[in-house]
């Protein structure tokens, strides 16, 4: 595929900056090596193989790359990239416009982002003008406490914090015990409940805020990833029912990477009927000691600080300490 040259107003003076389309899968590569430069840089706790990007890239929703992304380069070298997608927010009526931007550190604060985020926003302003106006639309996109400069320029464009997540992480040590109330049963998972399984946890995610109602490809897109390891899950039973479940994986590529030795208990649920009898608290106690049991040292998960369902509060009492936070960002269309 051959990447066209889009022309853009920037202020930057780089030379021999440019910018391009999507050329196809030849930009995986660079792609993951600003993914993973990135990851180091802004203390994420992640790092993404090319075909980990391929199998994002072959679920997408709402997102065409060949229409909807654009590439900075420098002499030919790949320093930037972005894409867009939307999607429709269930509770409020919300229509949600969002873009991310990616670029090595090396090259920040040059111009090159705001360039970026201005292309983003006409080609969102293009899509969302072929929707109805049936609810509220929204620019989103995301930065963590770290990247000052970036969340000042967010801000400078009027984009203002809709909400705050935090990244969390306990030692294995000291575990605290806890036990699935009478009736409920831990069992291990098998291959003919994964899809039972992932859809009673999006029923339990319906009342958060900002949720989606998730596709056949977001689905097609987690079972064909690293994170999704069945095996690890630990998952609450009321007879033929899920009623909780904590959807653990390991990253083992960063894990060996960075020689730690972390687990996450991750996507933790409980069906609306079942809460406050400590079905998750013995989920996640349980998956501590199988995560020990492994090999691991410490384990983390995120959480939304506002959750409804008062999660931060079971994870603080649970010993999870907050590592790094996370801003979501909107700007009303």
């Amino acid at each position: 595929m051959n990447a066209k040259e889009i022309k853009i107003h920037h202020t930057s003076k780089i030379e021999n900056l440019r910018f391009r389309t999507f050329a196809g899968e030849s930009d995986f590569p660079e792609m993951v090596k600003i993914l993973n430069t990135v990851a180091i840089a802004d203390k994420e706790e992640s790092t993404i193989s090319v075909s980990d990007l391929k199998n994002t890239y072959t679920h997408l929703n709402n997102s065409d790359p060949n229409e909807d992304m654009i590439f900075a380069e420098v002499n030919g070298q790949m320093i930037a990239y972005s894409r867009v997608e939307w999607y429709q927010e269930e509770n409020p009526n919300h229509r949600i416009y969002q873009h991310f931007t990616k670029i090595d550190p090396d090259w920040r604060n040059k111009g090159v982002e705001k360039a970026i985020i201005l292309w983003c926003e006409d080609r969102l302003r293009m899509i969302a003008g072929a929707h109805p106006k049936d609810g509220q639309q929204f620019f989103q996109t995301y930065a963590n406490e770290i990247k000052t400069d970036y969340n000042q320029l967010l801000e400078s464009l009027e984009y203002q914090i809709a909400r705050y997540a935090y990244t969390m992480n306990r030692p294995l040590d000291n575990i605290p015990t806890a036990e699935l109330p009478e009736g409920i049963e831990a069992r291990p998972v098998e291959e003919k409940d994964w899809k039972k399984i992932w859809d009673a946890s999006i029923e339990a995610f319906r009342d958060h805020w900002g949720f989606s109602q998730p596709t056949e490809e977001d689905y097609l897109s987690y079972k064909g990833s690293k994170f999704f390891q069945p095996d690890l899950w630990q998952v609450a039973w009321d007879g033929d029912r899920v009623v909780g479940s904590v959807m653990n994986y390991i990253d083992h590529d960063y894990n060996q990477k960075f020689n730690k030795k972390l687990g996450w208990t991750e996507e933790i649920t409980t069906l609306r009927d079942y809460r406050r009898h400590g079905i998750a608290r013995a989920l996640i106690v349980r998956s501590m000691h199988m995560h020990k049991a492994l090999g691991m040292t410490h384990v983390a998960l995120g959480v939304d600080t506002d959750n409804p369902t008062g999660a931060l509060k079971l994870y603080q009492s649970l010993g999870y300490q907050t590592t790094l936070t996370w801003l979501t960002y909107r700007k009303s269309i």
